[in-house]
């Protein structure tokens, strides 16, 4: 798929890796649609920035934990495009609770977020994709999806469910549609972390180092233009953090 004038939706757009994954595909033609809950201003500025590539751009706001929320931010994006091509399920949670204070909340924010908001876009945005026969989806999922870590239980095992999301939907929605899944690593440190911390992190994985929101942008836009023949893979994009 050549991504010059192709619809994509990113969900979580506005910011940090999904800000940089918009910046990709419009440089190589797309029209980008960064979906927001919070972000608003992030989001226009985001925009504003995405226009200078020559493509439209728009910034649409909604609870992806609702599914009449998806279906309204789906209905705008028919009516303005009358098409979707790419879906990106960027949008996530990550919530540090040590076990012994994990609540219902916790779970259900976890899971609501980082599951059922890309089952739902996944869902709605399958109906458009399938009125051309054709479209990809990809998933954010994260190394921690299969090797876990202390006191992020209901993140772990939320990423573990986007990477079985990822194989059950390549089923379903074969052969017309491709869903793929790229875990990263350590990429981009968490607002507000110390340097010590920054530092022990990037000790761990077998490159020595923090990747970049590039490297992720990188690897979407090749399972967006590089292959037509991948579905339920996951790219770990990772430094070798799952194996070292």
């Amino acid at each position: 798929m050549i991504l010059q004038d192709r619809v994509v939706l990113i969900t979580g757009g506005a910011r940090r890796i999904g800000r940089a994954i918009a910046m990709a595909l419009a440089q190589r033609g797309a029209h980008i649609v960064c979906s927001y809950h919070h972000s608003a201003g992030e989001a226009a500025t985001t925009v504003k920035t995405l226009e200078r590539y020559g493509a439209s751009a728009a910034a649409m706001q909604a609870d992806l934990t609702q599914a009449t929320e998806i279906q309204r931010l789906m209905d705008r994006i028919h009516r303005r495009y009358s098409r979707l091509d790419v879906l990106v399920n960027n949008a996530a949670v990550f919530d540090r609770v040590p076990f012994e204070r994990l609540t219902e909340r916790d779970w259900d924010r976890a899971l609501d977020t980082n599951v059922k908001g890309p089952f739902l876009c996944s869902l709605h945005a399958s109906r458009l994709m399938r009125q051309r026969r054709e479209g990809k989806i990809i998933n954010l999922a994260d190394w921690a999806g299969v090797r876990p870590y202390r006191d992020y239980l209901p993140y772990c095992v939320s990423k573990a469910g986007v990477i079985g999301l990822t194989k059950a939907l390549a089923k379903e929605l074969a052969p017309h549609i491709q869903v793929n899944a790229i875990a990263p690593g350590p990429i981009l440190p968490p607002e507000g972390m110390t340097r010590h911390a920054r530092a022990r992190i990037a000790a761990r994985p077998l490159l020595k180092r923090w990747g970049t929101p590039r490297d992720i942008a990188n690897a979407v836009v090749f399972l967006i233009e590089g292959t037509d023949f991948m579905t339920g893979s996951v790219i770990f994009v990772d430094g070798g953090q799952l194996i070292a």
